[in-house]
């Protein structure tokens, strides 16, 4: 096999765990625990293995951040895996923190020579619609302060991906919006259980499917800006 093709192998396992993953979701919690905490490994050496294997040169702090925020992404999924309060903060902070990684890395391309009002605004309405989203789910009392602090990552996270479809459009930013967006969703039905909700998008199978697909497009087009021309970012 060629070194350029050797990606497919994690990507092939990837894929094969996501499934069973979702299975697991349906009818067994023994599958589901197993088959988690490799999802973002596979996801992160499939990654890996297609930069190295590509002949021209790419953006290697790009790629450290996108690796980084894959990396902490699976660092959460161990942390909620486990039961209790401080398993849930655990997870909550250590997603918050490939959060930003992400958000470093779309905004450092997507907001690239904007005026600092352009962050202000972001940052604004972002905070006006975490707080929102928090109060929308159901939060009260000592959590609303970090899950208003978490919903604000998310909100940023959308806006720096909202951001590069409005300045460039293209594949590679609607494919990180979309991502962007399906991670919101989910943490937005996982919450929503947390803290009470019930309804037929309020389990276990949607929420996870949302997250890997959410995963899988942020890492498609994370690879895609990682590679991409410093002239493809620009207008």
């Amino acid at each position: 096999m060629k070194r350029n093709n050797l990606w497919l192998i994690p990507l092939a396992f990837f894929l094969i765990c996501c499934v069973l993953n979702l299975v697991g979701c349906a009818v067994s919690v023994q599958l589901e625990r197993c088959m988690k905490p490799a999802l973002m490994p596979l996801l992160c050496a499939t990654g890996f293995i297609w930069l190295l294997g590509r002949e021209s040169s790419f953006d290697r702090t790009a790629a450290t951040l996108l690796l980084c925020g894959q990396l902490f992404g699976f660092a959460g999924d161990t942390a909620l895996m486990g039961n209790g309060f401080p398993f849930f903060a655990s997870g909550i902070v250590l997603f918050l923190i490939g959060h930003i990684f992400y958000i470093f890395l779309f905004g450092r391309k997507s907001l690239k020579g904007r005026k600092p009002w352009h962050w202000a605004s972001g940052i604004a309405a972002s905070l006006g619609a975490s707080t929102g989203l928090a109060l929308l789910i159901g939060v009260k009392g000592a959590m609303l302060v970090p899950m208003g602090i978490y919903s604000l990552a998310l909100m940023m996270l959308i806006f720096s991906t909202m951001t590069g479809v409005f300045r460039f459009g293209g594949l590679t930013w609607w494919l990180l919006m979309c991502g962007a967006f399906l991670f919101t969703m989910s943490d937005v039905l996982l919450a929503a259980r947390i803290f009470g909700a019930t309804g037929p998008l309020i389990n276990s199978v949607v929420i996870m499917l949302t997250y890997l697909l959410a995963q899988g497009l942020l890492a498609i087009g994370g690879l895609r800006l990682v590679v991409q021309k410093p002239s493809d970012c620009q207008v």
